[in-house]
């Protein structure tokens, strides 16, 4: 896998041990080119396999990057791949869920990335929407299986985007 742009566009990220399914090139490029300008943006990512979108975040601008991730046997090479960025990426090997059940800010932008064969995936919008996770303008975007579909409105969450990549969509929606 390559960073596909900004400041540490072409650089090589590995791919860890164990289940992981890394967002395609085509798919990373289209969605940061939605996100646009990342300059001084907190970003975290949930469901973070390689680190890789959290790489793409930190080259494009944003300063304040978390990524969550539960299977500890992908911290060795995580931990690796992030050595590419200078900013301080922030890790934290934990249950999804939980970190978001407990987490006690909010976001700029918030990538969510759950197995395609993980079930309900929408309470993970649901948590972050009650918890006020995400910051009022912006953007929450969610890569999941198009057999699934998901409502236009969550709470205060408004669906603006959605694209499809193959047997992959993403979803974007938005705090107003």
């Amino acid at each position: 896998m390559r960073i596909t742009g900004g400041k540490y566009r072409s650089r090589v990220v590995k791919c860890p041990p164990g289940e992981i399914r890394p967002a395609m090139d085509r798919m990373r490029e289209s969605m940061f080119s939605i996100l646009g300008d990342l300059r001084d943006l907190s970003f975290l990512d949930v469901f973070s396999g390689s680190g890789v979108i959290g790489l793409e975040a930190a080259s494009r601008g944003a300063t304040d990057i978390q990524l969550v991730e539960k299977d500890r046997g992908k911290k060795k090479v995580i931990l690796e791949n992030l050595t590419i960025a200078k900013e301080n990426i922030r890790v934290n090997f934990i249950d999804a869920e939980t970190f978001l059940l407990n987490v006690k800010r909010e976001f700029d932008v918030i990538h969510l990335d759950p197995p395609f064969p993980l079930q309900n995936k929408l309470k993970f919008i649901e948590i972050i929407e009650k918890n006020n996770i995400l910051k009022s303008g912006g953007t929450l975007m969610m890569h999941y299986p198009d057999e699934e579909s998901y409502p236009d409105f969550i709470g205060k969450l408004r669906k603006y985007d959605h694209r499809k990549y193959g047997r992959s969509l993403l979803i974007f929606y938005t705090r107003d």
